[in-house]
């Protein structure tokens, strides 16, 4: 049984028009032999106006009621999707996250995928043309309502591809694939006909909104080819795919930006063993993410604390460092949301210099103050002041030449 899966997002499946595109997409792959598990986020802005009706009734909203909420947002789609696959008369049928039996742990609006069973996919499809799967949702041990957290729907898709060993996971957008930079704020901007695993692990973690990084994951650690597509166009779109020579060839794949961060320092912290541990477990443990940190010098047997977190984490982790504060005798909690990072990625970094030393010049002849800096085998990260994001990003992605590119 050839397989494939295909995911459309939010504006793929906004209204009656586009999901009759969708519909022909899945008949494109039917003709071509396949069956086909067609994975469905929420409406354009459902899920944004669930949340909001959550804030109006609560001013904390519990997090397991809050996933019951909105994972009704892909329900309506794949119902709705489903009924026009059987008025023409196919054989399909709608799946939400329990009858896919895709557990999860019990971390409620970024739920983790655990297992999926197999078996019972493979049942459906021996039955049906095509599974509408709502996306972005599962369930926990104790059989409660869960989902995966923005951009959910990809990790939902990927998940289900390697679980049924699929020939390819397409993930259709409103744009026609990757490209080296946001062509938004880059005219320049190219689309490249393929990238690593490795090189889009780093750009969904910048924010990208292409993939969900947790869905990259996925694709790497199953080696499932997955291909980014349009909706709206018939364009081969950027395959992600493993590593090959031609990728190490090229010193900067792309350049990537990412607005919701926010720097918070932790002042007058005493300078001694277990003071990092005492900061930064608690947030761990509230599952707030943490990103750049950069430990002050000591002086005076005292020291500042600075790291970067998402902007939506603000206020919870302001009120973990309060206590913290508290119980280490530190000084003031500063943060700081008028930031944004920049980087620089690409596998060819691990066989070419220079490349941090060009990125700061290039930075610096246009006046734009560097906050932090991180670095990994592939990845250079600047933190800069978010009015300069545009700059810099237009700046660095002419002198890496990207506009040329394969």
């Amino acid at each position: 049984m050839r397989i494939l899966v295909q995911k459309f997002g939010g504006t793929s499946v906004r209204n009656l028009e586009c999901m009759q595109q969708v519909e022909r997409k899945v008949l494109h792959a039917l003709d071509e032999g396949y069956k086909v598990i067609t994975v469905l986020s929420a409406m354009s802005g459902e899920t944004d106006r669930l949340l909001e009706l959550a804030r109006q009734w609560s001013r904390r909203p519990d997090p397991a009621e809050k996933d019951v909420l909105v994972a009704t947002g892909e329900q309506v789609s794949v119902a709705l999707f489903t009924m026009l696959l059987k008025d023409r008369g196919l054989k399909a049928r709608s799946v939400l996250g329990f009858q896919a039996a895709i557990t999860t742990d019990d971390a409620y609006c970024k739920a983790r995928i655990h297992e999926i069973d197999t078996d019972r996919l493979l049942e459906m499809l021996e039955a049906h043309d095509v599974l509408v799967v709502a996306g972005f949702q599962g369930c926990d041990p104790d059989r409660r309502i869960t989902t995966l957290g923005r951009g959910g729907s990809d990790t939902s898709a990927v998940a289900l591809a390697a679980a049924v060993k699929a020939e390819r996971c397409d993930i259709y957008t409103d744009v026609d694939g990757v490209y080296t930079t946001d062509p938004n704020i880059c005219s320049k901007a190219r689309k490249m006909k393929k990238i690593s695993y490795d090189v889009m692990l780093e750009f969904a973690g910048m924010g990208a909104k292409v993939l969900q990084i947790r869905s990259v994951e996925f694709a790497k650690k199953f080696n499932v080819p997955v291909q980014v597509r349009s909706t709206f166009t018939d364009g081969p779109g950027t395959l992600v795919t493993k590593e090959d020579d031609t990728m190490e060839a090229v010193m900067v794949s792309g350049i990537a930006y990412d607005k919701d961060q926010c720097r918070i320092t932790v002042r007058q912290v005493p300078d001694r063993p277990g003071i990092a541990a005492a900061i930064f477990t608690p947030l761990a443990a509230a599952k707030i993410l943490v990103d750049m940190i950069i430990q002050n010098a000591s002086l005076d047997g005292k020291t500042d604390m600075t790291f970067t977190i998402c902007r939506g984490d603000l206020d919870q982790t302001l009120e973990i460092l309060e206590g913290v504060k508290a119980e280490l005798g530190a000084g003031e909690v500063l943060y700081d949301t008028q930031v944004c990072k920049v980087s620089a990625i690409g596998v060819g970094m691990r066989n070419h210099s220079g490349v941090a030393a060009k990125m700061f010049t290039t930075l610096k002849k246009e006046n734009i103050n560097i906050l932090m800096i991180s670095t990994s085998e592939i990845k250079i990260t600047c933190l800069i002041e978010e009015k300069y994001t545009e700059l810099a990003v237009r700046t660095l992605h002419d002198v890496f030449e990207l506009a040329a590119g394969q």
